[in-house]
């Protein structure tokens, strides 16, 4: 497509391209997957691929041994932000690729110092040596000696630190080139997006569900997301946050896509059924019923809830267990253990918090009894349950949900496929300025 990037592999410093700028990118967990690793590590270079789209010049990426090296036209800062989105990366460390000679890699060490040292008198520091090319003419630890006489020997009596340095260079030497690096960025970690299949998170516009699809997909999961709206009853105000509370966990994988499903007149008939202290629970349980329906569609093999054990009256054991044989799918609850302010650190971390405290009109409040049960009964519910056509209500709720999304336009989604991975840039239209209905198909 006019004016996209290219993202090729790169030859080596030996076939005459210059050395220069770039990351390297650690491998995680799939450096202990086996005979399968190639399979992650493809799933891992698709998902920086997509994360690298629209960036505004061509990049590279080569790949290594538990390792990858990424490059290109564009800054530095720019590449580093962009790889720390993609799960799969425990470390993100800009460098700097050059030739496999002595000369070459105290040249650039003693450099990276004289820079730290004129930014930060007095700083201690380490020079650590992995030799991944054996022909090397000096060993990991007697290469480490010697710069780290080379440093001294031009920059004076630099303080040398083993155990915890001010700054730590790192040396890799590769078979065909090497890479010298001193900043080091914490990465995602975790398994790559799609490696362990998809999942439908039920997304609200809190805190805490935003934060259970950011740990699923840590896990190897692609995220699709279903919105409860209590339309008509309610504003679209929980449909806006919704919207981009999904587009900024999209920033984490290739785009997912958002459903949203007005919830109100089947709530209203939950309550003329007589739910009473059971319709949190009988709300829910249509939910689980509807998004178990809806994963069909999305090839979803689990549904994802932020529920957190106890937090509120719909979250007790029993209440879960019963929302649980409602679902045709397993119910995953990545945050079930975890405390309030660690839901709501981790939103901050991920960027979502900053929508989850704007106002909406939460679908869960509308019609709720004063008083929940906190051990809604089976037998009571399916007694509610058989005054309406459960099945019929869940086909209605179907036939009229919305597909919005978020990030890219349904023509660019469509050229996706259900995978994504190859479609062209997203633009991120203003969702607040246009509204998801720019970008709705029912």
């Amino acid at each position: 497509m006019p004016g996209e990037p290219s993202i090729t592999s790169i030859p080596s410093p030996r076939t005459g391209h210059p050395s220069g700028p770039c990351v390297l990118l650690k491998h995680g967990e799939i450096f202990l997957r086996g005979r399968n690793r190639h399979l992650f590590t493809e799933r891992l270079h698709d998902n920086l691929r997509s994360a690298l789209r629209g960036i505004g010049g061509s990049t590279w990426i080569k790949s290594g041994h538990n390792i990858t090296v990424l490059g290109g036209e564009i800054p530095q800062d720019v590449l580093v932000e962009r790889a720390r989105r993609v799960m799969g990366f425990n470390a993100v460390e800009p460098a700097l690729r050059l030739p496999s000679t002595v000369a070459d890699i105290t040249t650039a060490v003693v450099d990276a110092l004289a820079g730290a040292r004129a930014e930060r008198p007095g700083i201690t520091f380490a020079v650590r040596v992995k030799r991944r090319d054996k022909s090397f003419e000096m060993t990991s630890s007697q290469f480490e000696r010697f710069l780290g006489a080379r440093v001294q020997e031009a920059l004076g009596r630099v303080p040398v630190n083993l155990s915890s340095p001010d700054v730590r260079v790192s040396v890799e030497i590769d078979h065909q080139e090497s890479y010298v690096s001193w900043t080091r960025h914490q990465g995602a970690g975790g398994l790559p997006v799609g490696s362990s299949g998809r999942a439908l998170v039920l997304l609200s516009g809190g805190y805490d569900s935003p934060v259970a699809a950011y740990r699923a997909m840590r896990r190897g999961l692609r995220c699709d997301f279903v919105h409860f709206t209590g339309a008509p009853y309610t504003n679209a105000a929980s449909v806006y946050k919704a919207y981009a509370l999904a587009r900024e966990l999209n920033r984490y994988q290739p785009g997912g896509r958002l459903h949203v499903i007005a919830l109100g007149h089947a709530q209203k008939q939950l309550a003329i059924a007589g739910a009473g202290k059971l319709q949190v629970v009988a709300q829910r349980r249509l939910m689980a019923r509807t998004a178990s329906a809806l994963a069909g569609r999305t090839r979803a093999e689990a549904l994802v809830t932020g529920d957190s054990l106890g937090q509120v009256a719909s979250q007790t054991l029993a209440n879960m267990a019963a929302v649980d044989e409602a679902a045709t799918l397993p119910v995953l609850r990545p945050l079930v253990g975890w405390e309030k302010q660690e839901i709501i650190d981790e939103a901050r971390s991920i960027g979502t918090a900053e929508i989850s405290v704007l106002p909406d009109e939460d679908c869960c409040q509308l019609l709720a009894p004063p008083r929940a049960s906190l051990r809604a009964g089976l037998t009571d519910l399916r007694s509610v349950e058989k005054r309406l056509d459960v099945d019929d209500l869940v086909d209605g709720l179907l036939r009229d949900v919305q597909i919005m999304y978020p990030g890219e336009t349904e023509e660019e989604a469509d050229a996706a496929g259900p995978d994504g991975g190859t479609a062209p840039g997203r633009p991120l239209p203003a969702v607040c300025a246009a509204g998801p209905s720019a970008v709705v198909s029912s």
